[in-house]
């Protein structure tokens, strides 16, 4: 069974009120942006239950896995991966962002060629790995191992 939404609440945190993200975006439920940059939160009043939040990112997630599959190099990886492998593929849509994961060329290859452990290695050439050192330790795990053993007690 897929673990996505545990492991984006996880890595994002989830938050039931309106807050700014990192760049400045209102946002909710663990990274949803509500509004334009720089908005302020005094234009938000509500809280958004985590059952509203999770299906919130169910339905941003199946719209993120059909624009995945435009990338030829992300869609062959993602045929080669199990759901655990899957699940760091979505994560990483979701940040740093498919045209951002497209950019990981030969972190992708190394996955359609099966080669996980390469995989996990090629992942922490980025400066996405360098600014989010502890997510990606962890969705290198998934990927060499190909289980979620790393966030056990975590999600």
């Amino acid at each position: 069974m897929s673990q996505i939404i545990a492991i984006l609440n996880f890595e994002e945190g989830y938050v039931e009120s309106p807050y700014l993200d990192t760049q400045g975006f209102p946002a909710v439920a663990g990274g949803i942006r509500i509004g334009p940059q720089g908005a302020s939160l005094s234009n938000y009043h509500f809280l958004m239950p985590r059952l509203v939040g999770d299906t919130w990112k169910l339905c941003i997630l199946e719209s993120k896995l059909q624009e995945m599959k435009k990338y030829d190099l992300i869609s062959q990886a993602l045929k080669k991966c199990n759901r655990a492998r899957s699940d760091v593929l979505y994560s990483m849509a979701c940040q740093p962002g498919i045209e951002n994961l497209a950019q990981f060329k030969e972190m992708l290859k190394l996955i359609a060629q099966e080669d996980f452990h390469g995989a996990a290695k090629a992942m922490f050439d980025s400066a996405w790995a360098q600014n989010n050192k502890g997510r990606a330790r962890r969705h290198a795990e998934v990927m060499r191992t190909g289980n979620y053993d790393i966030y056990r007690g975590l999600i």
